[in-house]
């Protein structure tokens, strides 16, 4: 069992980041915490332990981080999801809408090392609108991968992106805020 109320209070809240009206997640109070850092990913590590993944997939950045020690909990692969234009091979690439305007993530074209159906985890720190994650399961499928589930430590329902994801995949959050 987890501490949700717990993992929430380890998290800051930071108005008017990155501008006036939004209230920034920071989960960099989490991180820095060794007790709920290592509670998330226990729990983390349990969920998934029984899924036969192959790959954990995340998105840049924060995703890079639950993700990569997610990987080396359960043995498999990490592939990063990047923004246009980081990385360093033949890509395949997402493009999404934005409030104003798109943006493009991508992902290398044998991320999945040629692996039939690789059975692929997609995870990031927060999901608020969907855009970036709905991309990054299009991509996943994009290159021959099969997406389990999408997850993410910190669901924003209020903007509803959880259900435009769950058109694509399965999904799971830790912490919801309505």
């Amino acid at each position: 069992m987890i501490d949700r109320d717990y993992l929430l209070s380890t998290i800051r809240d930071v108005p008017d980041f990155p501008k006036p009206g939004i209230v920034f997640k920071d989960i960099t109070t989490l991180l820095n915490n060794a007790k709920a850092f290592t509670m998330l990913m226990e729990h983390l590590q349990k969920r998934y332990k029984e899924y036969n993944l192959d790959f954990i997939a995340g998105i840049e950045s924060r995703g890079f981080i639950f993700g990569a020690a997610l990987a080396t909990r359960l043995e498999v692969g990490f592939v990063p999801v990047r923004k246009k234009g980081k990385l360093p091979y033949t890509t395949v690439s997402e493009k999404y809408a934005l409030e104003y305007g798109v943006d493009e993530i991508e992902i290398h074209i044998d991320a999945f090392r040629d692996k039939k159906d690789a059975r692929v985890l997609l995870i990031d720190d927060l999901i608020a609108t969907g855009g970036t994650a709905q991309a990054a399961a299009k991509l996943i499928k994009k290159v021959g991968a099969n997406l389990v589930e999408a997850c993410f430590i910190i669901n924003l329902k209020f903007l509803h992106g959880d259900e435009k994801l769950k058109q694509h995949t399965n999904f799971y959050s830790i912490l919801e805020i309505e």
